[in-house]
């Protein structure tokens, strides 16, 4: 009988602010709003542990600079679709087994937040989300 160990362990990002145009009246996406991501990257750390070296696992200051630049020059009307298309994104450049992405958003009164989550195994980046 084979014995297959699970392993998953956890980059994280938390709270990385960024400035996209979001919203769906048009009014809303003119100027840049504020949203915080946090982003769960699931990766075996063993290689990375055992050789002390960046490459064997996933640069996140790269991935957080990458997230930053993604709004310029883009809009979108959901959080929605953020959410999911940095998924794929994360999937597709970085590679880890899994990713969880939340996106807040501080547009309700009366409310911390509004926030969104999406989580995809590796190999389920899709490009069904287009690009602006």
């Amino acid at each position: 009988m084979i014995h297959r160990i699970f392993v998953m362990d956890t980059i994280t990002l938390a709270d990385l602010e960024v400035s996209y145009h979001v919203g769906v009246p048009d009014a809303e996406r003119v100027t840049a709003q504020r949203l915080r991501l946090t982003i769960e990257l699931g990766l075996d750390f063993r290689t990375a542990a055992a050789t002390d070296d960046i490459d064997a696992t996933i640069n996140y200051f790269d991935l957080s600079e990458r997230l930053v630049a993604l709004g310029q020059g883009r809009q979108w009307k959901l959080i929605e679709t953020v959410a999911v298309e940095i998924a794929e994104l994360v999937l597709r450049e970085y590679r880890p087994t899994s990713v969880t992405v939340e996106v807040r958003k501080f547009i309700l009164p009366n409310t911390r937040h509004v926030s969104v989550r999406v989580t995809r195994p590796w190999g389920s980046a899709s490009s069904t989300v287009g690009t602006a």
